[in-house]
């Protein structure tokens, strides 16, 4: 398995306070972080499918991390932001990217020419927050494009434009058959008339992912489409399906550092919460989300408390305590 090692940076982004307020600025820091990126961006941007993690974060900007920079049509954002990298226009209603940055492309960089791909990667809560993702998506992919020409030579030269990708993980209010899906969206010639050439790096400039995770549980199976990438979100955004740190330590390295190994074991996610060391009500809020789900699945009592017993470490009194405190059926 290729893997990355892991820094004291990326532990911290992957832990929540236990009431889970900050839950947006957390995920944004998790994002953020080099180590995550390599393995989202060797899964869904085709220029990185042969590159390993390391290679990828190396193609990452090295200064893209250190500021944010406001972004309208006249400038763009080398740095990987949270929630400050914006479009604005007098008059325009404000848009925001969560994580935004340039990275290199190897297939068209040269020896003395780095050609960049402009890449923007949003953590959405919703599925459905009152109009489709993927118009936000387009509309975010179309302002990133458009916005490159005046930093690139000052004027409308188009032949300098450069790919954008717009990767969007999208956690909840998903139906339960698209769950666990990824949607590529990508431009394409779709007809030619008479005889003509088409080279497709003069129109291949935007590509819109979208990510549906949700709550239910991903058992896919290892070397089919998209398995790396959802069994990877899955271990991040909702720790308490599977075992978090057995995932995680698949795709980065954090053995080689003695207080990295201690923290990992209190390692967190950002979507539910794995506590340990008397923090009670982070304890309490991810078996309560733990029961809920299951519940909400269908699975019967019995075989809640079974799964409460192994995924908290609990005893059989502690694990019937807990689901009869936060049971919402099955009394």
């Amino acid at each position: 398995m290729d893997k990355v090692k892991g820094s004291i940076e990326t532990l911290s982004g992957m832990q929540i306070t236990a009431n889970m307020e900050g839950l947006d600025a957390e995920c944004k820091l998790l994002l953020s972080s080099k180590e995550i990126l390599a393995v989202i961006l060797k899964e869904t941007i085709d220029e990185y499918k042969s590159y390993s993690h390391k290679e990828i974060m190396e193609f990452i900007e090295a200064n893209s991390i250190e500021s944010d920079k406001e972004v309208s049509p006249g400038r763009t954002n080398s740095q990987i932001s949270s929630d400050n990298g914006e479009f604005a226009l007098l008059n325009e209603k404000v848009s925001r990217f969560d994580i935004r940055f340039k990275a290199k492309n190897p297939i068209l960089s040269q020896e003395k020419i780095t050609i960049k791909l402009h890449i923007d990667v949003e953590g959405q809560k919703s599925y459905r927050p009152g109009y489709p993702v993927e118009k936000r998506g387009i509309y975010y992919l179309s302002r990133e494009l458009s916005s490159q020409l005046p930093l690139v030579t000052g004027e409308s030269n188009y032949s300098q434009l450069e790919k954008c990708y717009s990767i969007w993980i999208c956690l909840d209010d998903i139906p339960q058959d698209e769950c666990n899906s990824i949607s590529f969206y990508e431009m394409t010639n779709t007809k030619n008339i008479g005889n003509c050439v088409v080279l497709k790096e003069n129109y291949d400039l935007l590509t819109l992912v979208i990510i549906r995770l949700g709550k239910k549980e991903y058992n896919g199976k290892k070397g089919s489409d998209g398995f790396d990438l959802l069994r990877f979100l899955n271990a991040i955004m909702y720790p308490h399906k599977t075992d978090f740190m057995e995932v995680v330590s698949d795709y980065i390295d954090f053995s080689q550092n003695d207080q990295l190994r201690q923290e990992v074991k209190h390692m967190l996610g950002i979507g539910q919460i794995i506590l340990e060391d008397g923090i009670e009500r982070g304890i309490e809020c991810g078996i309560e989300a733990f029961i809920l789900d299951n519940e909400e699945e269908g699975i019967p009592r019995y075989r809640i408390i079974e799964k409460l017993q192994r995924r908290f470490n609990l005893s059989e009194k502690e694990a019937k305590d807990y689901y009869k405190k936060f049971m919402k059926v099955n009394p």
